[in-house]
């Protein structure tokens, strides 16, 4: 199911640890939703689960998020308003990592990590501007949601870097000992 030596319990479980990380507190969107995208979308074989787990991911910490540590909407919900604008994001991020992630470099993925970021802001805050009534509809109104959002763009950044070169990082170090140790026996 995962590419070299089907290392399948071993992505689930790097991608479930990470994941855990959202829930708990942290600086505004550091957090390793991109991250995991990136890393799902490159070494899930399976086309299903490389898109479906980081949307998975995505909604199950939403959904204790929502209901349990924030209870901004003083009801149970499984879906917050503009979601889909987030959800399609992630999918369209693991579709990158999926196709666009060949060869695992430094410099690839640093880039990738800074054009899934901005990718992210863009859309999810569109889908804030679009779905909320916080700001007018005009084109000011999407410059206002762009610049208030700012503050958290640094977040995405700099914990996509991160969690995208610990997540691959972590991965090929293992696979190079148990390559080392493969060979020495």
């Amino acid at each position: 199911m995962v590419r070299k030596e089907n290392n399948f319990y071993f992505v689930i479980g790097l991608i479930l640890i990470a994941s855990f990380s959202r829930i708990i507190p942290h600086y505004p969107n550091y957090t390793p939703i991109i991250a995991i995208s990136l890393f799902g979308g490159k070494y899930f074989v399976n086309r299903t689960l490389a898109f479906f787990l980081p949307v998975f991911t995505l909604w199950l910490s939403d959904l204790i998020i929502n209901n349990f540590i924030l209870d901004y909407f003083k009801t149970f919900i499984f879906f917050y308003p503009g979601f889909y604008w987030q959800y399609l994001s992630v999918l369209l991020i693991s579709f990158i990592g999926r196709n666009y992630i060949n060869k695992i470099s430094t410099f690839k993925l640093f880039g990738v990590s800074i054009f899934s970021s901005l990718f992210f802001f863009v859309i999810s805050n569109f889908g804030v501007f679009i779905s909320s009534s916080i700001y007018p509809k005009d084109f000011n109104g999407l410059l206002l949601c762009y610049t208030a959002a700012i503050p958290f763009f640094y977040g995405t950044l700099i914990s996509s870097i991160i969690y995208t070169f610990s997540l691959f990082g972590l991965y090929e170090l293992i696979n190079l000992y148990k390559l080392k140790s493969h060979k020495n026996n």
